[in-house]
């Protein structure tokens, strides 16, 4: 069982969340807002830091990328991009990174895998940038020496769904335009440079005047590899990571050069309209009952298409598109303690039974959200929960081949 200070810490956590979703309910948030917002006005920030000295070895960087909406990310590099990352330091230790066609630097730049990080929050709350979901990215990116881009997502009810799992989806594609974008200024570069000396001047230049300065991002185009693109889900999260799976087996080839080789669903929020045996023995679960998801699914999809059985809850419903058989690999983490946990292994029994690799990795004596809450994330539980999502991830990202098994 939790320990005394996680069951109390448990108590406290059920009743603000209870309270600030039924105030969400009653006030006026849930109109329609088209704009959008990332995170709620009592979200514990954690303001972006483009330094490796300062930021632990992890420089980020935040970046809004829709002039439409409000969605955002957050980009996490780890300092381990070899000694060319010396090269766009200035006095204050900050890393701008550089175009990837500049001299002869692209040719001594490490590639990284990057991991598409999507937080929890029921849809209604949490953040990319909350100091929680910044020290889990910045474990991941370290464990796994991967960039990792967190989402920030639109939050309901002012942006109902569709809204969060679009703008997963719109990252994704934002990430290919990226890897096409710096493909170019290679083309350029090598081009201006058969008839001479390419000055770094000269290559901003063009691609200024041809795309936008911009819209190229330094730091993806000289160290992201998208053919090594993971998918990590945390909570709700998992819900939307796990669609934009789907939406990217559709699309094919028309997401070249990425390639999602793998995706990890964190204690996924699904759920459904013929209770399990955990959703029935565990419905009061810590932190998250089964009363309190349920609200927080009625802000997502409002009264009108609030359904236990819908596409985004409920991800064994017959004839899904695409095949599950199509589906990349898939590790799914559980906690004992949490009502949802008998369907998210369900579902890796589906997966596998159509021959897809789809490990379930459960915690004894965990709660949801046990290795990504602020006041779980130091415990030793958190840690290896992170360290063992790292080794099966760098099964599939690994550019030696498959050198890590379960």
């Amino acid at each position: 069982m939790p320990g005394l200070a996680v069951k109390l810490y448990g108590v406290l956590f059920k009743f603000h969340l209870k309270h600030t979703l039924q105030n969400l309910i009653r006030s006026s948030l849930g109109d329609s807002n088209p704009f959008g917002i990332t995170s709620r006005p009592n979200e514990v920030i954690a303001a972006a830091n483009p330094s490796f000295s300062e930021g632990h070895g992890i420089a980020t960087k935040d970046i809004h990328i829709d002039p439409l909406s409000s969605l955002s990310v957050r980009i996490f590099l780890p300092d381990v991009i070899s000694e060319s990352s010396t090269h766009d330091n200035n006095d204050t230790g900050i890393y701008r990174g550089y175009l990837p066609s500049v001299g002869n630097r692209r040719e001594n730049c490490r590639k990284l895998p990057v991991v598409l990080q999507l937080h929890g929050g029921g849809f209604v709350s949490g953040s990319n940038n909350s100091v929680a979901n910044d020290i889990f990215c910045k474990r991941i990116a370290k464990l796994c020496d991967v960039i990792v881009i967190a989402v920030g997502y639109r939050l309901a009810p002012e942006n109902r769904y569709p809204a969060a799992f679009e703008d997963g989806l719109k990252v994704l594609n934002w990430l290919a335009k990226q890897a096409n974008l710096a493909d170019c200024s290679k083309s350029i570069g090598n081009t201006r440079n058969f008839g001479g000396d390419l000055r770094r001047s000269d290559v901003n230049r063009q691609l200024s005047d041809g795309f936008g300065a911009s819209m190229i991002e330094p730091w993806l185009a000289t160290h992201g590899d998208p053919s090594r693109c993971v998918l990590l889900g945390v909570s709700n999260g998992a819900n939307i990571a796990d669609y934009v799976a789907r939406k990217a087996v559709e699309a094919g080839k028309l997401l070249d050069p990425v390639k999602v080789v793998a995706q990890v669903l964190m204690y996924p929020f699904f759920t459904g309209s013929v209770p399990t045996k955990s959703e029935t023995m565990l419905s009061h679960a810590y932190f998250y009952d089964k009363s309190t998801c349920l609200l927080a699914w009625k802000l997502c999809l409002g009264e009108e298409e609030f359904n236990l059985d819908h596409p985004a809850a409920n991800p064994l419903l017959p004839n899904r598109k695409p095949p599950l058989k199509h589906m990349p690999p898939t590790l799914i983490v559980v906690a004992e303690h949490d009502w949802m946990r008998d369907r998210a292994i369900s579902y890796s029994e589906e997966l596998r039974r159509v021959n897809v690799d789809a490990p379930v990795l459960e915690y004894k004596d965990a709660v949801h959200g046990f290795a990504t809450l602020d006041m779980l994330l130091n415990t030793p539980q958190a840690q290896a929960c992170a360290e063992d999502i790292a080794i099966w991830i760098k099964k599939y990202i690994s550019t030696r081949g498959h050198e890590f098994s379960y």
